[in-house]
């Protein structure tokens, strides 16, 4: 964040996220399209027994384009993985990865054996892989990350800058070589690079792989993930004209989960739950913590396009309740939708109540550098 009062910075969000590969083809009569129950997040097939396991509202919106011949990637929720994992494979699902800390595993199948898996024992949820968008959060000295970082100790005696954290950037990649994420001694704020790779054709498991010193946000439009790792953790530098600029925790640490230009809700999930196995050490266990902190926060700025209404029953919400309970804190962006307040247009999971996550909206300190200002007129309301 600039130490002297910060110009506007308006940046709508990065649509990088696209529609999901499904065909146009007709469901089988056998699987009636589903309809989304009033007042609820969750959608259940007409006519259907009641012990049926609900729907997500998205798949139960699109599932009259579901293809009758390519399989579908859905997530299949249960009270653990042995049952979910069971219960897809006696469906005729075939089983790509699991959240074990969650009871959820992934899996792709035709819709006739997606509704069956509704019906098997044990079963509570089943949840489509939902296209999302990239968002963009920024911060300014009205904050007063600056004025903390000057005046404020943590637990070690030393300033307020987030030193001896790491910070999990869930996004489109880091360039960690970039001059704004350099060390005084050359090292760089990215202890740990990951590329997250998924299948396009949706059989293997998304695996997060060390991409090491490279750029993973070169194919990600708009460098969205290295704009948000600055914002997280830019170190002290001084421009040309003598502006002198910083993140809001100018000494944290950064593990970095690109997940690229395309995202979905699987990938996503994937990263949260990586982190979930990980945090405590995510350099490896034979990696000291002054080398590699612990993470104790993950950046997210991505969501579905307009927002929602929050569901305590998907798997990112399980995902993130999983980590409060380990004493990490998420952070998602609110959204950049807009709006009057009449209409719910807020990132989902951000909506959340549990304590420990936290949603951030966009401000406009008017150029002023203050807390007189308003909050930016395209920040999601709702």
């Amino acid at each position: 964040m600039r130490s002297n009062p910060s110009r506007r910075l308006r940046l709508g969000a990065v649509t990088l996220a696209t529609a999901t590969a499904l065909t146009s083809a007709t469901v089988a009569a056998a699987s009636p399209a589903p309809q989304v129950g009033s007042g609820s997040a969750v959608g259940a097939l007409p006519g259907a027994a009641s012990t049926k396991a609900p729907l997500s509202s998205w798949l139960s919106a699109h599932w009259s384009t579901l293809s009758a011949v390519t399989p579908t990637t859905v997530m299949v929720h249960a009270a653990d993985v042995a049952t979910a994992r069971r219960a897809a494979t006696a469906s005729g699902l075939v089983v790509r990865e699991a959240f074990d800390k969650i009871g959820v595993v992934v899996a792709a199948g035709l819709p006739l054996q997606i509704d069956a898996v509704r019906s098997q024992a044990g079963v509570s949820y089943v949840e489509g892989n939902e296209p999302i968008d990239l968002l963009l959060s920024t911060s300014s000295t009205a904050t007063c990350g600056s004025e903390a970082r000057a005046t404020l100790t943590g637990a070690n005696g030393k300033a307020l800058d987030g030193s001896g954290v790491s910070v999990a950037v869930i996004d489109s990649g880091v360039d960690p070589t970039h001059p704004f994420l350099q060390n005084a001694d050359g090292t760089s704020a990215v202890v740990k690079n990951l590329k997250m790779i998924c299948d396009p054709l949706e059989v293997l498991p998304c695996q997060a792989v060390d991409a090491g010193s490279l750029n993973t946000d070169l194919l990600a439009a708009g460098g969205h993930g290295m704009h948000v790792s600055g914002i997280v953790a830019g170190r002290d530098v001084t421009l040309s004209d003598g502006t002198k600029m910083h993140g809001a925790a100018p000494g944290a640490s950064l593990v970095s989960l690109g997940t690229g230009a395309v995202l979905l809700i699987v990938g996503a999930d994937s990263a949260l739950n990586w982190v979930l196995e990980h945090h405590a050490a995510p350099c490896g266990a034979g990696v000291p913590a002054s080398t590699c902190p612990p993470i104790k926060v993950t950046s997210n700025s991505y969501g579905p396009s307009g927002g929602g209404e929050f569901d305590p029953n998907s798997a990112t919400v399980k995902l993130q309740r999983a980590l409060v309970k380990e004493g990490v804190v998420t952070v998602w962006a609110n959204g950049n939708d807009g709006g009057d307040g009449s209409a719910n247009l807020s990132n989902p999971p951000g909506q959340d109540p549990t304590g420990g996550i936290i949603s951030v909206a966009s401000y406009f300190d008017r150029n002023t550098g203050t807390r007189n200002g308003t909050v930016s007129d395209f920040s999601s309301r709702g």
